[in-house]
């Protein structure tokens, strides 16, 4: 199961800013891995890790801005695809799942 983050939060001034950086920095140390600048992801061995991390970031969101949480199977995960310069590449993003079998 994976979970992705997806927001945008402003940085107007400085505390703004400030909020967005400690926001990001719950994400990593949370074992999140930035997909793109606005999209970080992560893998859960099942529902009840996705919700304990779910709530990390439930109360993380900062005062203001946007913040949505994605869930989908590692199947649903296969099958998205990603495009470079229109060159399709893999996920450099690694499932820890295939690490059990």
């Amino acid at each position: 199961m994976w979970l992705q983050v997806i927001f945008d939060l402003p940085v107007r001034n400085k505390n703004q800013r400030r909020a967005a950086s400690k926001f990001r920095e719950v994400l990593l140390d949370s074992g999140f891995e930035m997909f793109q600048y606005s999209v970080y992801m992560r893998v859960c061995a099942d529902k009840q890790h996705a919700e304990k991390l779910k709530n990390i970031v439930r109360f993380s969101v900062p005062l203001y801005g946007k913040v949505s949480i994605l869930t989908f199977t590692d199947k649903q995960f296969e099958k998205m695809e990603h495009f470079f310069y229109e060159k399709e590449a893999e996920s450099t993003l690694s499932s820890y799942q295939l690490d059990l079998f």
